[in-house]
């Protein structure tokens, strides 16, 4: 019997899995720029590969790690291949990136307050020094000398 815990533990290792493909997919230039052009809707390879300047085994090539990432779903058409973007793997990207902002902003607002108060402390130190200063009375630095008395 499968316990409950190897399953979520499948589940949870099938999703890094994904999301690693998907981070893997994105890091490249050309396979982001496809995935824009797919955004404003189907295109062949031939479309795909028209602004990079490469050969259609090379576009393939780059269709097949969107492919294994699960962004791009490619059917073939008679001797064309057609392009779908499948939006959904990148939303689990967009999750994990939003958990990572959700950190680092809390961490960076706690910093951005303490460095505020810190300020805060440094100037009223300052306006009480000065006070203090304005009110003391004021006395020469160097102590007076008596005269010395000439003996006759």
């Amino acid at each position: 019997m499968i316990s409950r815990f190897a399953i979520f533990n499948y589940v949870v290792e099938l999703e890094a899995e994904q999301l690693n493909s998907v981070f893997h997919a994105l890091s490249d230039p050309t396979r982001r720029a496809m995935l824009r052009q797919l955004a404003d809707g189907e295109q062949s390879i031939g479309r795909l590969k028209a602004p990079f300047n490469m050969s259609f085994e090379g576009a393939s090539k780059h269709v097949r790690a969107l492919e294994a990432a699960g962004l791009v779903q490619r059917t073939v058409v008679g001797r064309t291949h057609v392009c779908r973007l499948r939006p959904a793997p990148l939303a689990a990207a967009d999750e994990w990136l939003r958990f990572y902002e959700r950190f680092w902003t809390q961490r960076l607002d706690a910093l951005d307050a303490l460095l505020k108060a810190e300020d805060a402390a440094v100037a009223a130190s300052k306006t009480n020094d000065s006070t203090v200063a304005a009110t003391a009375p004021t006395t020469s630095s160097t102590p007076k000398r008596k005269k010395a008395r000439r003996s006759s």
